[in-house]
């Protein structure tokens, strides 16, 4: 079996947890839970008949005092960028995330979750700035943590990118 550390990455109260709970056990937390350091899930998927250990480190949301330790990302294969759809400022620190993970650690893999889709007629994000990542190959995923929406593609995409990457092999 093949292992492989994602980390969660994105501002405060994004939905990094809810994400979360929801592919690993298919609910949707009713409360607020700030993240303290991190959390660690698993979950195993199969995916092109290979089985891969995801190990999910949902680590605490970055805001303008606090950024995310880079020991957090030692060991990751690839990582989950989450941003909300309702507050524009969010794919800004989602942007700047990138930018730090590939300073620290180098390339690699990630998928960008715009997340609350479930809350679309509240949305913030403009086309542009979405059009604009997209003309830079970056993968985005419309998830909601409380429906479900595009949760089980966005983790399958990002397996499938680390796989490609590693060309499957063990880390």
């Amino acid at each position: 079996m093949i292992r492989k550390k994602i980390c969660m990455l994105g501002a405060y109260s994004v939905g990094k947890t809810s994400l979360v709970q929801r592919f690993v056990n298919n609910r949707f937390p009713r409360r607020y839970q700030s993240t303290i350091g991190v959390m660690i899930d698993k979950k195993i998927v199969n995916l092109a008949e290979t089985e891969v250990y995801l190990m999910l480190w949902d680590i605490y949301g970055q805001d303008e005092f606090r950024n995310v330790q880079t020991s957090y990302l030692a060991g990751a294969a690839g990582y989950l960028l989450v941003a909300d759809g309702t507050r524009e400022d969010t794919l800004d620190t989602a942007v700047s995330l990138r930018e730090r993970v590939e300073a620290e650690v180098g390339r690699l893999p990630f998928v960008l979750a715009l997340n609350k889709w479930d809350l679309r007629e509240q949305w913030k994000i403009r086309r542009k700035a979405l059009e604009r990542l997209l003309k830079d190959g970056w993968s985005v995923v419309r998830t909601s943590a409380r429906t479900g929406d595009g949760v089980e593609d966005m983790f399958l995409r990002l397996t499938s990118r680390i796989l490609e990457s590693s060309s499957g092999k063990e880390s």
